[in-house]
Parts: C-alpha cells; sequence; structure tokens
C-alpha cells in the first residue's frame, strides 16, 4: 500500500488531511514538526511526504532538502497558508514535487498525491533499474582468474575514474565491448548515455553521416538535420569499435574532436561543440597500419594515451570451466531449462579447443549445446560434430587413435551426418546400413 507522511503543526488539519487520504486508499503516518517528521521518513519509509511550509522548529521549504538527501525517491508537496512566489521558486529548487496554497488548491490535492505517488514509484524502478545496470556491467561481473585478465581489469578499473581515452586491444570475441561498459558504468558519466558504433559495419559515407551527423540538403536524401552519435553521447561515452576499420579521411575528424571537443557536421558551416568520453578498441595491430599508411599516427597516439590489451581465450584456459558455467546457468533460464548435471568429458572436451572465436565462439556453443540437449545432463555428444571429432581425434594416451577401427567409424558417421545436416535417413543411405544400425551407432558412439 503506498504511504503517506503529513507534517503539520494544526493538529485539526493534520486530522482532516490523513482521513482523505486513508479514504483514498494510502497508508498514512504523521508529524507535527520537522524532528519527528525525519524520525517518521527513517522509521515509515513512506513514498510522498505533505508538508506545511511553517512548522515550529523550521521551514519547510527547508525541510524539503532534509527529506530529499535522506530518502531521495520520496516526492515532497508543500501547503502553505500564504503562498508566495520566492517560496515556491526555492521549494521547486530544493526538490519539491509542487507547491500549493491550503483551501484554494482542496480540489487539486488528491490527483496531485496521484502524480506524485507515479513518480515517486518511478523513482524506486529506476533505481532498481541502475543498480542492475550497475551490477551487470560492473568489473565484478568480468568472469575469470587467470593472471592475464586480473591484470586487464586491475587497469580498466584504474583508468575508469578518469576521463582520459582508452584504447582496448585484443583479437575479436575478447569482451573488448564488455570492458568499455565496465570502464564507463564506474566513471563519473555512468548516468549519461553509452553510446557504441561498429566502424566496420558502415561505408565511409554512412559512418561520417553516423557519427557526425548532417543538415538537411547536404546530399541527396539529407531531407531533414540528424544528430550524429557525438551528439547522443555527448557528456557521456562513445565507444568506437573495430577503430582500425575506420576511413583514413575520418580519422582526421575524430582527431579534431580529441584535440579540441569540436567537429562540423555535414554540409554545417559551424563547429558543434561535444564533451565525450572516446573509448576505442581494434582486433588489428596498429603500429602495423600505420607503417602501411592506413592509420594516422597522431591519433594513435592520442587514443593509446591508456592502453588495455585482452588476452585470448586460448590463453587462459583455466577460465573456460568458469565461463562455461555461466552461460549455462544464464541460457538454462533464457531457454526454460533445468540441466541438473554437466559431465567431466564436456567440460575437458571445452578446455581442448583453440576457441579461435574467443568468449563469443565459446558463448554460441553453450547456447547451442542446451538448445540440442534433450534431458538435463550436458554431455559431449550435445556440444558441435566439428568439436566432438577433435576430441575424439586424440586417445586417452595422448597417442593418435587412427588405428582404431571404432574411432575411425565414428568419425566416418559424424562427418556423414555433419553432411547431411542430420538427416540419418539419408546418412544411413548413404552409408549403406540401415537406419536402426545407424540409431544404435549413434547411441553406442554417443554422436
Amino acid at each position: 500500500m503506498s504511504k503517506i507522511l503529513i507534517v503539520d503543526d494544526e493538529v485539526q488539519i493534520r486530522t482532516l488531511l490523513a482521513r482523505m487520504m486513508e479514504l483514498e486508499g494510502y497508508e498514512v503516518c504523521q508529524a507535527g514538526d520537522c524532528r519527528v517528521a525525519l524520525r517518521q521518513l527513517e522509521l515509515q519509509t513512506p513514498d510522498v511526504a505533505l508538508c506545511d511550509v511553517f512548522l515550529p522548529d523550521g521551514n519547510g521549504v527547508d525541510l524539503v532538502l532534509s527529506i530529499k538527501k535522506a530518502a531521495p525517491n520520496v516526492e515532497v508537496i508543500l501547503l502553505t497558508a500564504h503562498g508566495n512566489i520566492p517560496d515556491g521558486v526555492q521549494a521547486i529548487k530544493n526538490g519539491a514535487f509542487d507547491y500549493i496554497t491550503k483551501g484554494d488548491d482542496n480540489n487539486k490535492i488528491i490527483p496531485l498525491i496521484s502524480r506524485a505517488m507515479e513518480k515517486a514509484r518511478m523513482n524506486v524502478r529506476l533505481e532498481k533499474l541502475e543498480k542492475k545496470v550497475g551490477q551487470t556491467y560492473s568489473f565484478e561481473s568480468i568472469l575469470g582468474e587467470s593472471k592475464s585478465l586480473k591484470e586487464a581489469v586491475l587497469l580498466a578499473r584504474k583508468v575508469a575514474v578518469t576521463d582520459v581515452p582508452v584504447l582496448l586491444t585484443g583479437e575479436t570475441g575478447t569482451g573488448k565491448e564488455v570492458f568499455a561498459q565496465a570502464i564507463h558504468y564506474n566513471s563519473k558519466r555512468a548516468k549519461q548515455n553509452f553510446v557504441a558504433v561498429n566502424c566496420s559495419s558502415f561505408s565511409k559515407e554512412l559512418l561520417e553521416s553516423e557519427m557526425f551527423g548532417h543538415k538537411a540538403g547536404s546530399f541527396t536524401g539529407a531531407l531533414k538535420d540528424k544528430k550524429g552519435l557525438f551528439e547522443e553521447a555527448n557528456h557521456g561515452t562513445i565507444f568506437l569499435d573495430e577503430i582500425g576499420e575506420m576511413a583514413f579521411e575520418l580519422q582526421a575528424k575524430l582527431l579534431r574532436i580529441l584535440e579540441t571537443g569540436e567537429y562540423i557536421k555535414i554540409g554545417d558551416t559551424k563547429p558543434t561543440r561535444v564533451n565525450v568520453r572516446i573509448i576505442a578498441a581494434t582486433n588489428r595491430n596498429l603500429p602495423e597500419e600505420i607503417a602501411k599508411g592506413r592509420f594516422r599516427e597522431d591519433l594513435f597516439y592520442r587514443l593509446g594515451v591508456f592502453q588495455v590489451h585482452l588476452p585470448p581465450l586460448r590463453e587462459r584456459t583455466g577460465d573456460i570451466r568458469l565461463l562455461a558455467k555461466a552461460f549455462i546457468r544464464n541460457f538454462s533460464a533464457q531457454l526454460s531449462r533445468a540441466i541438473n548435471e554437466i559431465t567431466p568429458e564436456f567440460l575437458s572436451t571445452l578446455e581442448q579447443q583453440p576457441w579461435k572465436g574467443n568468449i563469443r565462439e565459446l558463448r554460441n556453443v553453450i547456447e547451442r549445446s542446451l538448445i540440442v540437449c534433450e534431458g538435463d545432463r550436458l554431455d559431449i555428444a550435445d556440444l558441435p560434430l566439428e568439436i566432438q571429432n577433435a576430441h575424439y581425434e586424440q586417445s586417452d594416451d595422448g597417442m593418435p587413435d587412427c588405428f582404431e577401427l571404432s574411432a575411425m567409424e565414428r568419425r566416418h558417421i559424424a562427418r556423414v551426418l555433419e553432411y547431411t545436416k542430420g538427416n540419418k535417413t539419408e546418412a544411413a543411405r548413404l552409408l549403406k546400413i540401415g537406419l536402426t544400425t545407424l540409431y544404435r551407432k549413434i547411441e553406442e558412439y554417443k554422436i
């Protein structure tokens, strides 16, 4: 039930207001002065405070500040017998929801409280959402115990509290955007926009328009002014993924933003000024790109003020089990699947893979495995065939098992099934065996 705190030193008015609120279905607590009001605020946790301006031990306008400091989500409506503009202006500046006069505005109180209640509920939802976002993009959410990853996280934590540009390097799929989000949400810009753009996803002309915006009529199809992503990210952070793919001509514009905070939109004559933190990422070797004339050296030094290298998954195999179990938990919830057992063979097979696509590839394999799994037990048979084949091509003693007839038969059946995209009837025809025999061998070899 929504709760209202009524603060007024006149008992009759307080009682009348309390009765009105109770008839509307609200739970009511009362206070006769500022001291008791702050105490009730602590004990009762109301959603809205209805407060007189003139109180025995203080002023309601000043009390608004104390209430908002102690409970930011509480909305305060001030009531006064003698309204004046300066008090009303100051009350709003202090964070009051509204300021109304007693008597003249009695018919406005109930709808006003209803709107204040909705605002208070929205405040609570936003606070929960901010906490959830903060937890999702916290450095604690980056899983791994390897030394190389911990060193990367430590560097990212240190740079997060500053405003300097950051360059994230590493192979595709190592989690560069996750690091960029963690840096943003642990910075002083956390409440502002985080805007991400993949520089390899657009042509030069389209990327320029997307990033910097344009004026109406600046080119065919530009029917109206367009804000660029840098404007959207103003006072926040922009993440430029695959910065090594950016056209050489656009790099000069980016360099100007880094040096002056200004750029000129397509078709404009005056500069646009922004206050944006830039986090860039690349899987390319930028010094090599500079030597080949594809990347500006001056831009590299401005972007690379602080570099964080993310290690590939093959260099942190000890983290694979931890990541796999986390992905299994997440996808089990999303797919409404109950997985009660993960076999040691399933996890050890994951650890044997080179993971050229890194964490992203591992994540996709886990999702696919949960989709094809028919029970509550994840086993090696639920992994993609190419991963199963790679596993069975190694014997227990580390010697190749190519001399074992059963191993050769298993690999051959698996390859035929892969060729037929899982069509067992077609596979049995190509193998020239009965469908029942094929099913028996699939079960025997756990294909």
